[in-house]
């Protein structure tokens, strides 16, 4: 992304927080696996959206109207020796030259500088319960202001969660990540069409799950967005399903939800279809209603709308659906009050979508569903879910588990579908399952 981009934030971050104040956002910390092996390091959302700087051990302090620099970044310095093991760094040179820091210094030498940096400073703009230790540190630095305070020094008087002003920034997509959410979709819609292409029976799970990364990686991706849930049969009735390692059998329904990460941006996209590239009869009814509500719910999906509406309609469509086929028993509006749907569809019907999978942003206003506006992006993800086993239903319906998930961008005029390329009509899936 175009470094112009992120110091446009930073200055719209600087006017927001106003005089005498300042923020500051460490990176994410680095994980072990096991022993003395990482887990792929990945910047915090919030500190890479503000700084465009992909390196672990940083941490970014923006101050208004400092006159030495407003934006300053803390990192690694050089070290011929560690860049030879673990990979090149930018250095404090770098942060400046290549990451528009005004100013850089070493990490290690934060202690020393940031409490000088606080001194004098009426609001601190911090994102706490993120990163305990990091809370400690700027409790820390504070108390050693404080104590200093009759040697005429003075301590900040407010802290204020940064998430505030930060999230709803976030949550209006300018066209430069609306390009690079597209890029995401792309990626994930050619994966999730592979996918079907390839499917047959006795293929297992992870072997669906490999082709997702592969292609992923092949593309520019260096991960998922999110943890790949290829589930089929039964399986595709417990929602956050990971596992990906059993045999796919014919006659089975395959539910995939999967979705790329791009330069830090996330798609979102499910799709289910029969393993064996046809569906039963039951499994074409309970899919035809999911895809129903599903197109109810976008075309709720426009500006002047707000939040709750696209659920409200799926919950009208599927609660009718299930009373026309006997699965749900009496008044439809009673059964809606009553939420007698949530024994077949659980969740809420969509998420908003960034640089987080479930991205940042309120979903209320001073108690109101808030209304959707350009620029947002939202998934949109009804459900049915029937275990096997299921007392209530005849055991045609037993083991089918149905989600169809798309990313949707809010327009001036009504609303973009960026995932459409993916089929999602049952005779657009019979047509493709099983031609690779």
């Amino acid at each position: 992304m175009d470094l112009n981009e992120f110091s446009y934030r930073r200055n719209q971050l600087l006017k927001m927080m106003g005089e005498n104040s300042i923020a500051i956002l460490p990176t994410a910390s680095i994980h072990y696996r096991n022993r003395d092996v990482t887990f792929p390091f990945r910047a915090d959302s919030n500190f890479y959206y503000l700084t465009g700087f992909p390196e672990p051990e940083s941490v970014a302090v923006l101050i208004p109207n400092r006159s030495q620099g407003e934006y300053i970044l803390f990192c690694r310095e050089r070290d011929p020796e560690r860049e030879t093991w673990d990979g090149r760094r930018a250095g404090i040179e770098g942060a400046c030259e290549i990451y528009g820091a005004d100013d850089a210094f070493p990490i290690t030498d934060i202690d020393d500088i940031l409490p000088g940096l606080l001194e004098g400073k009426v609001h601190i703009y911090y994102a706490i319960g993120h990163d305990q230790d990091f809370d400690q540190r700027i409790t820390a630095w504070i108390n050693q202001l404080r104590q200093a305070t009759r040697s005429g020094v003075k301590a900040p008087m407010e802290l204020i969660i940064l998430d505030n002003l930060l999230h709803e920034m976030r949550l209006f997509k300018s066209s430069e990540e609306i390009s690079t959410i597209r890029t995401a979709a792309r990626i994930s819609a050619e994966a999730h069409i592979h996918a079907m292409q390839v499917c047959h029976p006795n293929i297992m799970e992870y072997e669906i799950e490999a082709g997702f990364l592969h292609h992923f990686f092949r593309q520019g991706c260096k991960a998922p967005a999110y943890s790949s849930i290829v589930a089929g049969g039964n399986n595709a009735c417990i929602l956050h399903y990971t596992d990906n390692n059993a045999s796919l059998r014919s006659g089975d329904l395959i539910l995939i939800d999967a979705g790329a990460e791009y330069d830090y941006y996330a798609a979102d996209i499910t799709r289910t279809f029969p393993v064996n590239g046809r569906f039963s009869p039951a499994q074409k009814i309970i899919y035809e209603l999911v895809l129903k509500a599903q197109l109810a719910a976008i075309d709720k999906v426009r500006p002047g709308n707000h939040w709750n509406d696209p659920h409200e309609a799926v919950v009208q469509v599927l609660t009718e659906g299930l009373v026309a086929i006997g699965l749900l028993r009496g008044e439809i509006n009673t059964l809606i009050e009553t939420e007698a749907y949530r024994k077949f569809y659980m969740h809420r019907t969509g998420h908003w979508l960034g640089m987080d999978v479930h991205d940042v942003g309120d979903y209320k206003i001073d108690g109101q569903w808030r209304s959707f506006e350009p620029g947002m992006v939202l998934t949109v993800e009804p459900g049915l879910y029937i275990p096997e086993n299921c007392s209530e239903v005849g055991s045609q319906w037993w083991g089918i588990g149905i989600r169809i998930e798309d990313d949707v961008l809010v327009t001036s005029e009504g609303c973009e579908i960026l995932t459409a390329a993916v089929p999602k009509t049952v005779d657009e899936i019979q047509n493709i399952v099983g031609t690779s």
